[in-house]
């Protein structure tokens, strides 16, 4: 692995790794009871994925343009979806740490009224106590219960593992296709915001708000917190499903998209 591919993969886990955290947030908030407030503070770290999003697509790009002379090969995008799933993997061990650090993050905000405070106590050197005081494991005990209670349907992780698989691999498929058809790799890889359009609909117009609602039930004491606990297990689990999932998608994928280009 050379030092392009291993920045690439450095950007991709902290993409993923950011999207798993995020249930974190869901956690801290029904905790807290505050919930918009923790999904505010946890767009500093949406930011952070974001940005890597913008700099891993042109990089990516290019490379596939500077190997179009030695010819299609998928290793590269193999690794990339190997370092997604991982940083899942991670994301979802980190997830008790990030939830109880973020709780702390939303009452010191809320005494102190100042993101630019919040942040200097956040990265200061007696904030590593804290942070040593708030790392914990998840525990083994609550995957076990989420294979025996309630949970959220099968459905929506059904729909979350498909939906994180299209996002996962659509860029990656629309920049193979430009191997596969390299007279059509410009329109090849305008087409992956229509494939990752698609993942978005799933993910924000079906399973966000049906876990928003969770969450919003948790709070209000509507819903019990095993019940959201095991929910969250799933979808993690579920999440990391769909990475996986994305693997096999990959080559499939771009000769779909391919076809397509030849067919505008």
């Amino acid at each position: 692995m050379d030092a392009g591919l291993l920045l690439l993969c450095a950007l991709t886990f902290v993409i993923h790794l950011v999207g798993t955290l995020a249930y974190s947030v869901r956690i801290a908030g029904t905790r807290t009871r505050r919930i918009a407030l923790s999904l505010s503070l946890f767009n500093i770290l949406i930011l952070i994925s974001r940005t890597s999003n913008s700099f891993q697509a042109p990089l990516l790009a290019k490379r596939v343009e500077e190997g179009l002379a030695a010819g299609p090969s998928t290793m590269d995008f193999r690794w990339l979806l190997l370092s997604a799933s991982v940083a899942t993997v991670t994301g979802a061990l980190l997830i008790p740490t990030c939830q109880r650090l973020l709780a702390q993050w939303v009452e010191s905000f809320e005494r102190q009224r100042s993101i630019g405070r919040v942040m200097r106590s956040a990265f200061s050197p007696a904030a590593l106590a804290h942070v040593r005081d708030a790392a914990a494991l998840p525990a083994w005990s609550n995957v076990g219960e989420a294979r025996r209670g309630p949970h959220v349907s099968w459905t929506v992780i059904a729909l979350n593992a498909i939906a994180m698989a299209i996002w996962s691999v659509g860029v990656f498929s629309a920049l193979y296709a430009g191997y596969l058809a390299p007279e059509l790799r410009v329109t090849a890889s305008q087409l992956s915001a229509v494939v990752n359009g698609v993942a978005t609909i799933l993910m924000f117009a079906v399973i966000d708000p049906h876990l928003s609602l969770m969450t919003d039930d948790v709070a209000a004491g509507k819903v019990d917190e095993s019940y959201f606990r095991r929910s969250i297990v799933w979808l993690t689990g579920s999440r990391l499903a769909g990475t996986v999932l994305a693997q096999f998608l990959l080559v499939p994928g771009a000769a779909w998209i391919a076809l397509v280009a030849g067919w505008l």
